[in-house]
């Protein structure tokens, strides 16, 4: 496996300097973000950005993401424009080296929280979800941590509006139109598509969630069997659901040779669908880290890993989830769980 490390561009508080320093860390998972959604990136960025990373002697095969526009997911007359966008930034970012694209198809959000600073026990703080906050939120007067400044408040009725009577099966059948479209790019630039899932993995305000547990990757995989339409394993947003086996969804999609990033972080339930964001160990919640991991080596995966959200420790500033040292612990911790399954499974 490559262990990799989250990087917002040259403006993130964390440094390239600070991530080459953590163990093993082969390169950055990062993007363009100064390009507007659904227009093409264009091969120079693109090369600056892999010049920049390269320079500090990290690798930038991994994208996360190259965003997905809304009209994509609606299905509008719009969106063969978008997608035909979406193919040549493929076809750069191929140019370039990247070799693995994480994107996500949730119509509005693509994750959620009801707080971005939930106080733990010990002392740090962390994402959470809570039901009964959630229960309290007005779609028609949202306030959400984290999204406030995302969608002007006209802007966010006008979308909600539009995904109106928007079906499971019309999402999915969108989504198909979508892969079956651009796997020709990815195929012929060898590029990995790996699919984020719903995070929470469950329909919110209505609108619907279709990459959420074993049986929508079983969808997915039927309709589009492409050997580059994979997964992002991300292990917090499937294991936010009690109904999800988090060891067993990463044996069968390895087994399938789906699973082409991983993102590998804890969370612990409380209530019905309550959970918090806890530190990357076994231990600390309820997620069994190793398990998740031996399955996957056991079967040979080879992809792209990253620690994923971390708690805020030691009083570090920075954006909730992303700051560094507790990043760093969960690099250095997942590492050592890949260390101790590869030499049990080598062959």
């Amino acid at each position: 496996m490559k262990l990799t490390f989250r990087w917002y561009g040259p403006s993130d508080r964390v440094t390239l300097d600070q991530i080459r320093e953590i163990p093993t860390m082969s390169g950055v998972v990062t993007a363009i973000y100064d390009i507007k959604v659904g227009e093409e990136w264009p091969l120079d960025k693109i090369l600056a950005l892999k010049k920049i990373v390269n320079a500090k002697g990290l690798e930038m095969e991994v994208i996360e993401s190259v965003p997905v526009p809304e009209d994509i997911k609606l299905g509008t007359g719009k969106r063969d424009y978008y997608i035909s966008n979406y193919i040549k930034t493929i076809k750069n970012l191929s140019k370039a080296g990247v070799k693995c694209i994480c994107y996500n198809f949730m119509p509005v959000f693509d994750w959620l929280r009801t707080t971005l600073a939930y106080q733990n026990k010990d002392g740090s703080t962390s994402l959470a979800y809570l039901e009964e906050d959630f229960k309290k939120l007005d779609p028609k007067n949202l306030h959400l941590p984290g999204w406030d400044e995302s969608y002007k408040p006209e802007e966010l009725q006008k979308l909600l509006s539009a995904y109106q009577g928007m079906s499971h099966e019309k999402l999915l059948a969108n989504m198909v139109y979508f892969l079956k479209a651009i796997m020709p790019a990815c195929e012929e630039g060898d590029v990995k598509m790996a699919v984020h899932p719903d995070d929470p993995p469950w329909d919110i305000f209505g609108l619907p969630r279709i990459v959420s547990n074993e049986k929508d990757y079983e969808n997915l995989f039927k309709a589009v069997p492409s050997k580059c339409n994979g997964v992002t394993l991300c292990t917090g947003s499937l294991g936010a659901s009690r109904a999800n086996d988090v060891p067993a969804l990463a044996d069968k999609l390895s087994k399938e040779n789906r699973v082409f990033f991983l993102h590998l972080r804890n969370i612990r339930h409380f209530g019905t669908n309550d959970f918090q964001e806890v530190g990357h160990p076994s231990p600390c919640g309820s997620l069994n880290m190793a398990a998740i991991v031996e399955a996957l080596v056991k079967n040979g995966f080879d992809g792209y890993v990253r620690p994923d959200h971390g708690r805020t420790i030691w009083n570090e500033p920075g954006k909730p989830g992303y700051g560094l040292f507790d990043r760093a612990l969960g690099a250095t911790y997942i590492a050592g769980l890949f260390e101790e399954a590869e030499r049990r499974y080598a062959k």
